[in-house]
């Protein structure tokens, strides 16, 4: 009989395999209550949200894409990724994975969890990917309850695009799945910045707040005047540029860049709390986090990564200043004019025009001489010219812009009444208002060719 094997020969512990450690972390994450509210709240409360709104009378015409949600199911969706990007990605990303690592530092279980997992590497893994399945769990309740929403309350009517275009259904389809999709780019660089935070900060309040934070940060950064360049560098711009997407050609350019800084952004922060998390001391029962170690460690790789990103993006683009330049809100304003002007018509079953008939063009200004015509602002003031077949006259039509720092705009008819004016114009969705009376556009900021 062989004689059992000594302490001296027993064979060594194994870490536990990956796979187990990941389904052991995604069930400690889904069995909180807070996670399955959020679940429960993404996939109920966006479809809740557009029906309601699209029974409405008024609708959130500040919105992008807002004053189409009678029009069509589609711009549901598009409504709800706005606010998301926002507010609810920022919030989620912050209990999600602001919290993943903090959670154990407040009940004291680090110890317990080494000794049965034996790996501190593939606990970091388990967590983030854990943390990560449960926010695209999330992502994806926004999208497909705001799009069954959509669809039941309106039904799968075309959209029309930022630049007065109509989009068919099964191309609207499309991009709105193409914007949700890039959003993710940015909702993972959050995410890791929120991991960031639960392992340099521990059971401090801050590292779950870190990410909605960083994201108040940036949009508060796109509003100010700041030079194109620096708001490309910056994560936060995916979650806006996705407006492109609804204009054609399609605007990428600054979605590409958008995206491929986000994920930098993701890649980086994560390695980072990979190696702080390695090098952490589990013996410190009373672990707080290191403010300290949280700057020198996490923030000044990050605002690196910003200096770097600039110096690429200047002469990889040759952008300059705002973007926004005089040229460029004079095609985007006639384009958008030509494409709505010829719905107006089919709307009140006039003689059919297309929009190389009409040679709209535009000549802008921001009301004075002592200002530049360029940047964002709400005083441009812009004449729109056109010509229909067979009439010698031509057509002008007044606007008043304003223009946002990501190249949005709203235009405001300012006369003739019979043109830009406010009225009913029956469609075969119901009465709505006259297309030519207020519409969004969207100005590329990326150098172009005049053609």
């Amino acid at each position: 009989m062989t004689a059992p094997p000594t302490a001296d020969h027993a064979a060594p512990a194994r870490p536990v395999p990956a796979a187990r450690g990941y389904r052991f972390e995604l069930v400690k994450l889904v069995s909180q209550w807070r996670i399955r509210l959020l679940v429960l709240a993404c996939w109920i409360v966006p479809a809740v949200f557009v029906v309601g709104v699209s029974a409405q009378s008024t609708l959130p015409s500040d919105t992008l894409f807002g004053r189409w949600m009678h029009a069509t199911g589609w711009a549901g969706p598009l409504v709800v990724l706005g606010f998301a990007g926002t507010w609810a990605l920022p919030l989620l990303t912050s209990v999600v994975a602001g919290d993943v690592f903090a959670a154990e530092d407040r009940l004291g279980t680090w110890r317990h969890l080494l000794v049965v997992v034996r790996s501190a590497r593939r606990i970091f893994v388990a967590k983030t990917l854990a943390s990560l399945t449960v926010i695209l769990l999330l992502v994806a309740g926004l999208a497909c309850s705001s799009t069954v929403g959509g669809l039941l309350a309106v039904g799968d009517q075309p959209l029309v695009g930022l630049d007065g275009h109509l989009l068919a259904p099964s191309d609207a389809a499309v991009r709105v799945l193409l914007a949700w999709v890039a959003v993710l780019a940015p909702t993972l660089a959050l995410a890791g910045i929120g991991l960031l935070g639960s392992v340099t900060l521990g059971r401090s309040p801050m590292g779950l707040l870190l990410p909605a934070v960083v994201a108040l940060a940036m949009q508060l950064a796109q509003m100010l005047p700041l030079p194109l360049v620096v708001r490309l560098a910056l994560p936060g711009y995916a979650f806006i540029a996705w407006n492109g997407l609804f204009t054609s050609p399609e605007q990428v350019g600054p979605l590409l860049i958008g995206v491929a800084v986000s994920l930098a952004w993701a890649v980086t922060a994560t390695v980072l709390a990979h190696v702080l998390f390695l090098r952490r001391d589990f013996t410190d029962a009373g672990y707080d986090g290191s403010g300290r170690r949280a700057v020198a460690a996490g923030l000044l790789p990050l605002v690196g990564l910003v200096a770097v990103s600039a110096a690429v993006i200047a002469p990889a683009t040759g952008v300059s200043g705002s973007g926004i330049e005089q040229d460029k809100v004079q095609r985007s304003l006639a384009t958008a004019f030509a494409h709505l002007y010829r719905m107006q018509t089919e709307q009140l079953h006039r003689p059919h025009v297309t929009e190389a008939q009409l040679r709209a063009t535009a000549a802008c200004d921001k009301g004075s001489d002592k200002v530049a015509v360029q940047g964002p602002g709400n005083d441009w003031r812009c004449v729109v010219s056109w010509h229909l077949p067979g009439v010698e006259a031509t057509g002008t039509a007044v606007y008043q812009l304003d223009v946002t720092s990501d190249g949005r705009f709203v235009a405001d008819g300012d006369g003739p009444k019979e043109v830009n004016g406010y009225f009913l114009v029956r469609t075969p969705t119901g009465d709505a208002p006259n297309p030519l009376w207020q519409f969004d556009g969207n100005v590329e900021l990326l150098p172009t060719s005049k053609g």
